[in-house]
């Protein structure tokens, strides 16, 4: 079985690449509206070129898997801040497209923890609504829409997680069925448990993202790997591509949510071991802080594992 990895946004090896240069709304309003949208306009431009570099980059070091910063378009859902974000950078999107799709790279969003659909406050829905329509309008400018995925999580349990999760089957109903059709769920380290988030999924007919780590985190008796990892691979059946796997590992014993700069493979050993028993090829994404050099440096220690065969600067043969 194949698995191959990919990082989250930033290239750590590329010198001033950060692809999610940012602007902050009482910036634009000290610097006038005519001002600020140059600006808005540089700034954009700046982190599409960056994405742009970060891909080829990818390309060379034969890394399948990328996730788009989700900060690369500034202010772009922000309420008080009216402006095109699309047309002015089509051709840069449909660079990063055609590139995407020529070497076949597997692209995803992960917007972050308040786009959500668990609240009880119709504002926050209204929200993560716009926010996933942001997403999707820029993948659709990159013409990846119909097969790029955008990542959440479930929400918030607030005090009630039964009634927390009707509220999301409730509220995901008011999301375009074209949008829907590109997200996936992940299971989170302090709330949702693997199983409870697969249920969700399952009901929902949405892929789900194991992350590992949190499962580590937070898990109960009854959620075993071996008992886990077969139904959450059939919320992928039908969608044309591995089921993807976050991978991290623990900052420290003390600090064990956090994510270290490095993935400490014995951490994952448990992970692979299953993996190799059931046979299904997969993807794993990096959530390491050191990215890029973090999944470099973990190909490299699980190729010394018996068993494991490196065939790809960034792929995996178990």
């Amino acid at each position: 079985m194949i698995i191959r990895f990919g990082y989250v946004s930033h290239a750590q090896n590329l010198w001033e690449a950060t692809p999610a240069k940012t602007m902050t709304f009482t910036r634009y309003q000290q610097l006038g509206h005519e001002a600020a949208m140059d600006q808005l306009h540089r700034i954009t431009e700046m982190n599409l070129k960056r994405t742009l570099r970060i891909i080829h980059y990818n390309i060379a070091h034969e890394i399948k898997l990328y996730r788009f910063s989700s900060s690369i378009i500034p202010l772009a859902t922000h309420d008080k801040v009216e402006w095109d974000y699309i047309e002015p950078f089509r051709h840069l999107y449909e660079e990063i497209g055609r590139l995407v799709q020529k070497h076949k790279m597997r692209t995803s969003f992960h917007p972050n923890q308040f786009t959500l659909f668990t609240s009880d406050r119709s504002h926050v829905t209204d929200n993560a609504i716009q926010d996933m329509e942001y997403h999707y309008a820029v993948l659709k400018a990159m013409g990846l829409y119909q097969e790029s995925h955008i990542n959440l999580h479930v929400g918030g349990a607030y005090g009630d997680k039964k009634a927390a999760v009707e509220r999301f089957h409730k509220n995901i109903k008011k999301l375009p069925k074209r949008i829907k059709k590109q997200m996936t769920l992940e299971n989170d380290d302090k709330t949702y448990t693997a199983l409870e988030t697969l249920n969700i999924c399952q009901k929902e007919d949405i892929p789900m993202m194991f992350d590992y780590h949190h499962y580590m985190a937070n898990h109960t008796e009854n959620e075993s790997l071996e008992g886990v990892l077969p139904p959450v691979f059939h919320t992928w059946d039908g969608v044309g591509m591995p089921p993807k796997i976050h991978i991290s590992s623990p900052k420290s014993d003390k600090d064990f949510r956090s994510h270290a700069d490095y993935v400490d493979p014995n951490f994952i050993r448990p992970l692979l071991k299953k993996l190799k028993e059931l046979g299904t090829p997969v993807d794993f994404m990096i959530e390491a802080k050191e990215k890029d050099r973090a999944l470099l440096k973990v190909v490299e220690n699980f190729a010394k594992f018996r068993g494991v065969k490196r065939v790809g600067e960034a792929t995996l043969e178990l």
